[in-house]
């Protein structure tokens, strides 16, 4: 979806319609933090299958995580709409982007919040787990190299 948004976005601006403009441009955002979103519900699916592989059971696994990926997204959504419809928009209809027929996040603080700062969580997160994974990895080749060499000896 965010692939269709995104190409189909410039086409839509050209309309000349400001509620269209701003319907897509919102979706652009959501359906962006919806893939980080889910990228970092990866990295937690990746953990809980690698350290924590035995006596793991969350029940309503499934629509637990569907709720966190689509349903973040759309906090973070709301709250920009809440706040002030307008971050989103044409950027030609702003000076300082007199030649843009894109629509998307006018503000620059609301862009580096709910995008970039987004995104910095997301990518600590996955960093951690990934780390975590490393360390659980090699702690289990370590104790098997051990038992090996106790049984050669």
């Amino acid at each position: 979806m965010l692939n269709i948004v995104f190409l189909t976005n410039s086409w839509l601006t050209s309309l000349n319609q400001p509620g269209l403009c701003i319907t897509v441009a919102m979706l652009l955002h959501y359906f962006l933090l919806a893939a980080f979103t889910w990228m970092c519900l990866e990295s937690v699916h990746f953990y809980l299958a690698l350290v924590k592989v035995f006596n793991v059971y969350v029940p309503k696994y499934i629509l637990k995580f569907c709720i966190a990926g689509w349903g973040t997204p759309a906090v973070v959504i709301t709250l920009v709409v809440i706040i002030n419809k307008d971050f989103y928009g044409n950027g030609s209809l702003s000076e300082s982007h007199p030649y843009s027929n894109f629509c998307l996040i006018q503000d620059n603080t609301v862009f580096y919040t709910s995008v970039v700062a987004y995104f910095f969580l997301v990518f600590l997160m996955n960093t951690a787990m990934f780390i975590t994974v490393l360390l659980q990895i090699h702690s289990v080749k370590t104790r098997t190299q051990k038992k090996s060499n106790f049984w050669k000896q």
